[in-house]
């Protein structure tokens, strides 16, 4: 389902100002309750649910299912308020070619890329009409009844290879899968004020851009890392090689993060803080389509990325009250 500004449903949250902070349900809170529906008298209604998953294993192969109503609901532009986020748009995307958008950086819960382009809140659609973007997430996400649906309806894809060459293999073009690039690793380094990315190893957003013919796209969203306060281990600690080991066995990093209260902004909590994201949309990197990249070709373009990621950060980060001092760190 396509997804355009306004229409579908508008469920209003009047009793919410933007001084509160926006409530974001997890997969563990989908599990949390499957997990209590069987436990109680609605456990028929838990069973008929994980029938369904199975039946319905297949639609995340076609491109999921994108619900317009879920994408418009009143919480969203809610959400987009508290922090504030934002976009900047610094060039044209035509809509006669695909793209692979790498997304920068994942911090806690990349609350930016969400936003701008799971919602619509005036944010990626509205910047670039005719490009239909798909935000890519783990695949784990797509394995946990409940909240499998939810990602679905929110416009998420999986970021499994089968997922990603479904839409950049449509014969409409004008498509756009956007990766977050430094995935679960990177928010092992969301420490507010700093900006490291992973990204010197991470070659396989370039070798599926170059199998498709799809121009590369850097994208940096200013004040990601600065919405939680974290606690940072030394890569040489044996705090970070558990981190390490805990993300190789379930698929995410474990982090010790904090926020804000939900009534007060003084007091202590899990809830994200009122800081700026500004969502910077760079230029089109062009890239011709190899069905077999060479390790040469994909060395060539990952590095034309990095260069062209770390312009974006340059010629921007000021204007996101950013220090001037401040550079762009590649793990």
């Amino acid at each position: 389902m396509e997804r355009g500004g306004g229409g579908g449903c508008n469920w209003e949250l009047k009793c919410l100002g933007p001084e509160y902070p926006p409530l974001y349900p997890p997969a563990q809170v989908c599990l949390a309750l499957l997990f209590l529906a069987l436990l109680s008298r609605a456990r028929v209604l838990a069973i008929l649910h994980l029938v369904w998953f199975y039946r319905d294993r297949d639609t995340l192969r076609a491109g999921g299912r994108c619900s317009a109503c879920v994408c418009s609901w009143a919480i969203w532009r809610h959400f987009r308020d508290y922090f504030p986020v934002s976009m900047v748009k610094t060039a044209e995307l035509p809509p006669d070619r695909n793209y692979v958008v790498g997304a920068h950086p994942h911090g806690i819960m990349a609350f930016g890329t969400f936003i701008n382009f799971c919602a619509n809140v005036d944010g990626f659609f509205k910047k670039f009409p005719g490009i239909r973007a798909s935000l890519a997430g783990q695949a784990i996400l797509f394995y946990l009844p409940v909240s499998r649906d939810y990602f679905m309806a929110n416009g998420l894809c999986s970021v499994s290879r089968w997922s990603l060459d479904y839409f950049l293999s449509k014969a409409q073009r004008g498509q756009a899968v956007v990766i977050i690039v430094g995935g679960a690793h990177e928010s092992l380094y969301a420490i507010p004020g700093r900006h490291c990315l992973v990204l010197r190893n991470r070659k396989g957003f370039v070798r599926l851009a170059l199998r498709h013919g799809a121009s590369l796209v850097p994208m940096y969203s200013f004040g990601e890392n600065d919405i939680f306060h974290f606690k940072f281990f030394d890569t040489n600690s044996w705090q970070h090689l558990c981190q390490l080991t805990f993300k190789k066995i379930m698929g995410f990093s474990p982090c010790i993060f904090w926020g804000r209260g939900l009534f007060s902004a003084n007091s202590w909590g899990l809830l994200p803080l009122a800081r700026p994201i500004t969502t910077v949309v760079g230029h089109p990197i062009p890239v011709p389509q190899r069905l077999d990249p060479t390790k040469e070709e994909v060395d060539h373009y990952h590095t034309l990325y990095m260069e062209a990621l770390e312009q974006l950060f340059e010629d921007h980060k000021e204007s996101c009250g950013v220090p001037a001092s401040t550079r762009l760190t590649f793990i």
